[in-house]
């Protein structure tokens, strides 16, 4: 696997250390409130590799993406077409896998050899470091080893740089739904920090919307995100009406978030709704949840 500390990407040893310090700084700025300062300093960045290598391949920001495209809803197609009719449902689900590429191939590895028990997998977000094209690529390439469809959300790493526009370009909209069987997954974007909490982020009209459409199609929902409730990455200025439009609208089963790192189960808001916090891949777990007609049950996989 190609490594930053190399220069690799651009075939300039000497180039590739101004590229690791720029993504540094990248990520130290995370704030949208210092976009000029991260465009200045990338653009900077590219003068520098420009005069300093005489050539490079691609800039790690140029939104340049290669191989497939629309990847969620090409897979959820197949997912619903799949689950269609099916009572019972099992679905593994990993997150944050940044740039851990080896315990990511060995997770997916785990999850194939239980392919023919698991109708699908989810991966919620930080699929990437620091957004940059080549990370993408790199995710994609382990992701393409996987034998059943997934579905992969946005995090906020994912959007550092250019890293939101790619990732629409890859993968499709951050806010999705599908129906398998008769489970209705609504996978919501909830990484208000990076909108500088100026966007609607999480979307509530896109949750009561959710719980209006096909409602002949589905009897129970689960709802998905990177970014849980009262973490510093939610809008936390909205957090109660977050869970006021979930168990008032949607009412699902539980919820599944990634971003901490960590397995927790918790009951935030102490009213029933159980929230599944996903382990990071580096800790060798992820989860695999199974829907029955009448209940559910979750396990927690060591590889």
């Amino acid at each position: 696997m190609e490594a930053w500390g190399e220069g690799i990407i651009f075939g300039c040893k000497k180039e590739g250390a101004v590229f690791v310090f720029t993504m540094v700084f990248v990520y130290l700025c995370k704030d949208m409130r210092l976009y000029t300062i991260k465009q200045t300093i990338l653009g900077l960045t590219a003068a520098m590799l420009l005069s300093g290598c005489g050539a490079f391949d691609i800039h790690p920001y140029d939104v340049d993406v290669k191989g497939a495209t629309s990847i969620n809803s090409r897979n959820i197609r197949q997912i619903e077409q799949a689950t269609q009719g099916k009572d019972t449902l099992r679905f593994a689900c990993i997150s944050d896998t940044h740039q851990w590429y080896t315990d990511m191939r060995d997770a997916l590895n785990d999850i194939n050899r239980r392919k023919d028990s698991i109708d699908f997998v989810i991966h919620c977000g930080d699929l990437t470091d620091t957004g940059t094209n080549k990370e993408f690529e790199w995710c994609d390439r382990v992701m393409g080893n996987l034998q059943l469809p997934y579905v992969a959300m946005i995090g906020n790493h994912d959007f550092l740089g250019t890293g939101e526009e790619y990732y629409v370009k890859k993968y499709g909209t951050k806010n999705i739904s599908m129906i398998a069987g008769r489970v209705k997954f609504v996978f919501l974007n909830t990484n208000a920090t990076e909108y500088d909490h100026v966007a609607s982020v999480p979307d509530l009209n896109y949750i009561r919307q959710q719980a209006e459409e096909d409602t002949d199609k589905f009897d129970r929902t689960i709802v998905l995100m990177h970014a849980r409730p009262y973490s510093d990455q939610f809008n936390n200025n909205i957090a109660e009406p977050f869970e006021y439009y979930l168990q008032n609208f949607l009412k699902p089963m539980f919820c599944i978030n990634g971003h901490d790192h960590s397995t927790k189960i918790d009951d935030i808001f102490n009213d029933g709704l159980i929230y599944y916090g996903l382990p990071s891949v580096v800790k060798r777990k992820y989860l695999i949840f199974t829907i029955t007609p009448s209940s559910y049950h979750y396990e927690i996989v060591d590889f």
